[in-house]
């Protein structure tokens, strides 16, 4: 069985007339914090899972050990996972993370207001990712409301630890065996599909001296300056980088940032440590554990070619540590009928192609990829992850892209759970 025009037609109907329920049903998401770091996402889980009692979709909690939760930084999370039946055939499981940065400063909006302007909403998570709870919880409502013969199942995976790697949000769902779909559909924007993204390690490197007085530095050893010499081949490397070029559309070359350093006690103190965190982008052809060798060898070398003219007594030393290693997520095979339903529905309902790309991001859909489930990353949202304003002051979501995205997961879901 294949969904005729006019089916297809309904179910855009049914989420124009359900439209501002959703963006009610997302406002709601959008007022409970879900700051990571602290990451105290328990609530937020809790109140999506009432929010969802009132369609008649129960939420099965899923809530992590607090010790492992405290271990990897965090203080609650509590995964979610709707289960929709439908009969025999493939089981698609719907992606979104609920966890964000901290709003930081510079806002011209209340950061968890929801507020609407111009057809515009501004918040903290309405572009990344509160906005695909909605957009993936009302494609199934708008699905369901047809009350057609369907062949397979739909899961909700609404998961809380994206901002720290995803190994407690996806990662434990699908190591702990309690979900094992056939394809998969990840938050993501609108206009195009992503079928591929980069990896990332990041390190964090402390460079130990000896603190000492500032008007006698002579009797200490100078953390800091024994730190230049690393931070200058580090970032040496990454001009090196810009050389190597990805062959999946969408992706340039692999890049390395330092994005935190911590030195010192005080102004009239030679610091005697210093610890900085280094972020290194890879891209899907790259192997990150020769990468991890790499950049732990230049470190180490660094810090000897550093010492060897000093007295040992002037030594710095130096420790690494890893923080995070996410692979990068590459196409698999069978993520083609996904890629070609949402190709096709998106000409219909935005009036133009969009890509199949790659994105120099990285994110917790790679855990479903790394167990075998092809999948993509597609939802509401703008053309680029700068207009969205993510991870900056005032993001924002074109509710339009909202329905747009919704009609088309909706459309998507029909053709892929039709046939038998």
């Amino acid at each position: 069985m294949t969904f005729s025009t006019a089916q297809y037609e309904q179910l855009d109907n049914w989420v124009d007339s359900h439209f501002e329920e959703q963006i009610a049903f997302l406002t709601e998401l959008v007022k409970v914090p879900t700051d990571t770091p602290p990451g105290n996402n328990a609530p937020h889980a809790i109140k999506t899972a009432q929010l969802l009692e009132q369609f008649d979709m129960h939420a099965k909690q899923i809530p992590i050990p607090k010790d492992i939760v405290q271990n990897a930084g965090l203080e609650s999370i509590t995964n979610l996972i709707v289960r929709r039946e439908y009969g025999a055939g493939p089981t698609i499981a719907l992606n979104a993370h609920g966890d964000v940065v901290p709003p930081g400063e510079g806002w011209t909006h209340a950061p968890y207001g929801a507020e609407v302007v111009d057809g515009v909403m501004y918040g903290r998570a309405t572009a990344v990712s509160k906005c695909d709870f909605s957009t993936f919880t009302f494609a199934v409502r708008a699905l369901e409301s047809l009350k057609a013969e369907l062949h397979g199942n739909v899961e909700l995976h609404f998961t809380y630890d994206e901002e720290f790697g995803g190994e407690l949000g996806p990662g434990w769902l699908l190591s702990h065996k309690l979900t094992k779909p056939d394809l998969m559909i990840a938050a993501g924007f609108s206009y195009q599909v992503i079928t591929a993204h980069n990896g990332c390690l990041q390190l964090e490197v402390t460079v130990h001296g000896q603190m000492a007085h500032a008007a006698i530095p002579d009797s200490g050893v100078d953390a800091l300056q024994g730190a230049l010499p690393i931070l200058q081949k580090l970032f040496e490397q990454n001009s090196l980088y810009k050389k190597i070029t990805s062959t999946v559309e969408g992706i340039t070359h692999p890049y390395l940032n330092i994005g935190k350093i911590d030195a010192g006690t005080n102004t009239n103190v030679i610091p005697g440590k210093v610890v900085f965190k280094l972020d290194r982008r890879m891209i899907p052809e790259e192997d990150p554990s020769q990468v991890e060798d790499s950049l732990r060898r230049l470190i180490t070398q660094t810090v000897e070619d550093y010492n060897r003219p000093l007295n040992k007594d002037k030594h710095i030393r130096v420790e690494i540590k890893r923080i995070l290693l996410a692979r990068s997520m590459r196409p698999l095979a069978g993520n083609a009928p996904l890629v070609s339903a949402i190709q096709k529905h998106a000409k219909t309902i935005l009036h133009e192609d969009i890509p199949a790309l790659g994105t120099p991001l990285y994110t917790d859909v790679r855990l479903y990829t790394e167990h075998g489930i092809p999948g993509v990353i597609y939802g509401a949202g703008p053309r680029t992850v700068l207009e969205s304003h993510a991870k900056r002051a005032d993001e924002r979501l074109v509710l339009e892209d909202l329905r747009a995205a919704t009609k088309i997961i909706a459309r998507t879901l029909a053709d892929l759970l039709s046939a038998k």
